[in-house]
């Protein structure tokens, strides 16, 4: 297919889906780099080897599956014109997500708990990656929000179509990205000790 094909308004439909994905992939990168230097470290003399994490993120993890289910579910509410159901959907797409970090910060709250602290003499640097990427991820999830609340807002103002809904697809998108980063971080973090 050439790319310098077609009306402007699909080039400019193209180069935005490739932006979103030049920051999809620079962001699979970092977190890349974080896992290694995780990996890594866990060398060191003071990692510690039987950490478990805390039950809050077990329930996130579960939380943000479901929000990307239902964001699919509204996706396919707007290619049926099921305006309302679509809403519906993007309206529990958003609570799930606020759903995920008030759980997130749960799970921080436990690792306090137990007597880790992000820094300072009761932290630990097997904590301190733990609360790195949890955080950083946190802050994903909170722009993934912000996309979530435009898309509303668009769909309230009926720019959306099942023909013109570009916008949406690149909020689900990052949203979908976010939810696959957070199951694998999780996955990694819980059987890499």
């Amino acid at each position: 297919m050439d790319l310098t094909q077609g009306t402007l308004e699909e080039k400019n439909n193209r180069a935005k889906k490739m932006m979103l994905w030049f920051g999809i992939i620079s962001l699979i990168m970092s977190f890349a780099g974080w896992t290694s230097a995780f990996v890594v470290s866990s060398s060191r003399p003071d990692w510690l080897k039987d950490f478990q994490l805390p039950q809050a993120f077990i329930v996130s993890t579960i939380v943000i599956v479901l929000s990307s289910i239902s964001f699919i579910l509204a996706k396919n509410a707007l290619k049926k014109d099921q305006r309302k159901a679509t809403m519906l959907w993007l309206f529990v797409t958003l609570i799930l997500g606020v759903v995920f970090i008030f759980n997130q910060l749960s799970g921080f709250q436990q690792i306090i708990d137990l007597g880790y602290n992000f820094t300072g003499p009761t932290s630990n640097v097997t904590m301190s990656y733990i609360y790195l990427i949890a955080v950083v991820h946190i802050l994903h999830v909170v722009v993934g929000l912000i996309c979530l609340l435009v898309v509303i807002y668009n769909h309230f103002k009926q720019n959306y179509t099942a023909t013109k809904m570009l916008g949406f697809e690149l909020a689900a998108t990052f949203w979908h990205f976010i939810d696959i980063l957070w199951v694998y971080l999780f996955l990694f973090l819980y059987f890499v000790r």
